[in-house]
């Protein structure tokens, strides 16, 4: 089948536009300026991406979809930003998508393998990792930093400026105001930390010897009545030796501008 064929009669298509011979267009759908689509995606019914915007490939957006549209910071003025998109993403019914602002790298960019869900927001300059997913109704605001396999619940509100990190899990209806560290389980609003992922991390088949010093170090970080600083010095030394999947949660904790959530 030739691109022509897989490109619905109403679609509208900006002669800048770069697309994959088998890049799939749907009824009354806009694909605009300095747009780059590549191999295997397929672009539903209604979707519109407006310019500047880069798609890997294999991904799936849905109908009434927004990507790539210019943000709702009001220090913007029209300044060539941009939104990239990994490969293998899922995008569904409703969703927005951002591209960024000159006050922080002109770019907003989302990885592999994510699903979000109806009515996802991404704002501008966010930065989402890959294995992913973003259920309905989720508020993402700007310069929000995700990392991978990461799970944000349904309806929950995301602060500007946050970092979720990665395998950390948030509840449904949520709202995030501080730094969620690696594999933290956080729910409420605000959300407040309730533990670790171990039941997940168990399905994946990660040892014994890793979670529970995954245990051992949340129970100092949030049992120990140390401050962030004196559980960093007492996790790198107990357990970082012996369990090197900790450094994630280290990172966390260093990089965190925010606070963490408690």
């Amino acid at each position: 089948m030739t691109n022509a064929q897989l490109i619905h009669s109403t679609a509208i298509i900006h002669p800048s536009a770069e697309l994959a011979s088998d890049v799939s267009v749907g009824p009354y759908s806009i694909i605009g300026p300095n747009v780059t689509i590549a191999s295997g995606t397929k672009i539903h019914a209604h979707v519109v991406i407006t310019e500047n915007t880069r798609i890997g490939q294999h991904n799936q957006i849905f109908q009434f979809s927004s990507i790539g549209e210019r943000c709702q910071d009001l220090k913007y003025q029209g300044e060539e930003t941009w939104l990239e998109i990994g490969d293998h993403n899922t995008i569904r019914e409703h969703c927005t998508l951002h591209r960024g602002t000159a006050q922080d790298q002109s770019l907003t960019k989302v990885g592999s393998h994510n699903l979000l869900m109806v009515n996802t927001h991404v704002a501008h300059d966010c930065r989402i990792g890959d294995h992913n997913i973003i259920a309905n109704n989720v508020g993402i605001a700007g310069h929000v930093h995700i990392g991978d396999y990461v799970i944000l619940g349904g309806n929950s509100g995301i602060h500007q400026f946050c970092r979720i990190d990665s395998y950390s899990m948030v509840g449904g209806a949520s709202l995030i105001v501080k730094d969620v560290p690696a594999f933290v389980m956080a729910s409420g609003n605000p959300a407040h930390a309730h533990g670790m992922n171990f039941e997940g991390m168990r399905r994946k088949g990660w040892s014994k010897t890793t979670i529970d010093g995954l245990k051992q170090a949340f129970k100092i970080l949030y049992r120990s009545n140390l401050t962030t600083q004196e559980a960093i010095v007492q996790i790198s030394t107990e357990i970082l030796p012996t369990v090197p999947e900790v450094q994630l949660l280290l990172d966390s904790l260093n990089h965190s501008t925010r606070g963490i959530v408690r």
